[in-house]
């Protein structure tokens, strides 16, 4: 298939799911896990399947942008990500090399390498996501990650050698233990290295993790220092927007802070519910009105991955989404954006205006500070939007939750 497309054909972001990690983090609760190196080759041989099966889904589609998130991605030899890359050209249409395609991989400190950033570069891949979590190795130690902050350093260092030039670096708060003063010093650190992109994220707990067995209960397990009280938790929220914007890095979305020109499109195309199609193991995706997940099950997956159509094994919790429900998200994805969501977009898309469907949350929010509408000139076209304030954004899970039905 030709590597370019009319922009007449719909947008498109393509998630790849990478389920492999060398050791699982404390907290960590997403679908990976280590794994062989035959497993990884079967792997890797039912994800090309997929791809090549679920393309003719997306003829009239033109890919904007590519993720390979995990687990850990860049456990992976480069010539695989290559063959990966070589996968997807050849059985989807790509905007215009002009446009320049976004197409991130993640990557953990201490599996970088020279030949293989090498062939992610040579595979087109423009965009490294890196993570960190803290620069702190007692802090790293406790939260059961592979690596050091040196090791980090000499990972990011063979990304710039490399030629990475669209770096973000991701950051973890309230960990156990953790001071303001000690997180201060992560974001310092970390903002004096320039990575064009920096998410910051506060730790949540989640069940079925060993740090939900440390801290699920009313207080630590034993051995295990305590989480920062809720003040704490918003002080350090508070330290990262601010320190962020005097360092260059402006947020452009709840956690997400970047340099000018370097918002993550990817990102971006979820948070406006831009169409998007999983491959891998567990992945989601978005088409249309219709919504479904991968089996998360790896025997399931690799025996299936190769079946043609819509209807497949391997896709399950299959959800054709109500208007309700896409309204629902348009309105508490869009809201994640310090841009907001756009009033004209709205009423192209359900036919009916914000305040017509909304016209109490938007009233209440409003008159408590949380919410504001406002104009500005976009692509040479006057617009209307409705955004949360700063303080909106502070407060985000209880404004966000006023736009559910």
């Amino acid at each position: 298939m030709q590597q370019t497309a009319r922009c007449s054909k719909r947008p498109l972001g393509i998630y790849l799911h990478i389920p492999f990690c060398i050791r699982k983090c404390l907290y960590c609760d997403f679908l990976s896990a280590p794994a062989d190196e035959q497993t990884k080759t079967e792997y890797v041989e039912a994800l090309l399947a997929e791809i090549r099966a679920q393309a003719p889904l997306y003829s009239d589609y033109v890919v904007k942008t590519v993720f390979f998130g995990g687990g850990t991605p860049s456990l992976l030899p480069g010539k695989e990500l290559f063959r990966i890359m070589e996968c997807l050209r050849q059985n989807f249409s790509f905007a215009p090399e002009e446009e320049a395609p976004e197409i991130t991989m993640e990557a953990n400190p201490g599996t970088l390498t020279a030949d293989n950033l090498e062939w992610y570069r040579r595979a087109g891949i423009n965009r490294l996501s890196i993570g960190l979590q803290s620069a702190n190795d007692r802090e790293l130690k406790a939260l059961g990650r592979i690596h050091t902050w040196e090791e980090f350093l000499n990972s990011f260092k063979l990304a710039r050698e490399a030629g990475f030039s669209n770096i973000n670096v991701d950051l973890m708060s309230a960990l156990p233990g953790q001071t303001p003063q000690a997180w201060m010093d992560t974001l310092k650190k970390t903002a004096a290295l320039e990575p064009e992109h920096i998410s910051a994220y506060s730790l949540i707990i989640e069940e079925g993790t060993p740090f939900y067995t440390f801290y699920g209960g009313e207080r630590p397990a034993a051995g295990h220092p305590p989480l920062p009280d809720e003040e704490t938790d918003r002080l350090m929220y508070s330290q990262t927007k601010a320190y962020l914007a005097e360092a260059g890095s402006g947020r452009y979305e709840i956690s997400n802070s970047a340099r000018q020109g370097f918002s993550c499109r990817h990102n971006l195309s979820y948070w406006k519910r831009t169409d998007y199609a999983g491959f891998g193991l567990g992945a989601a995706s978005l088409r249309q009105n219709v919504r479904w997940n991968n089996t998360s099950d790896m025997k399931e997956y690799l025996s299936g991955s190769a079946a043609e159509g819509f209807a497949t094994p391997v896709k399950q919790a299959v959800q054709t989404l109500s208007a309700e429900e896409q309204m629902e998200e348009f309105m508490f994805l869009g809201l994640r954006i310090t841009e907001g969501i756009s009033l004209r977009r709205f009423r192209e898309g359900f036919g009916r205006t914000v305040e017509e469907v909304y016209a109490g949350p938007v009233e209440k929010l409003t008159h408590e500070g949380l919410l504001e509408r406002y104009s500005q000139e976009k692509n040479g076209v006057h617009e209307e939007f409705l955004k949360l304030t700063d303080y909106g954004i502070d407060v985000s899970n209880y404004a966000l939750s006023e736009f559910l039905f």
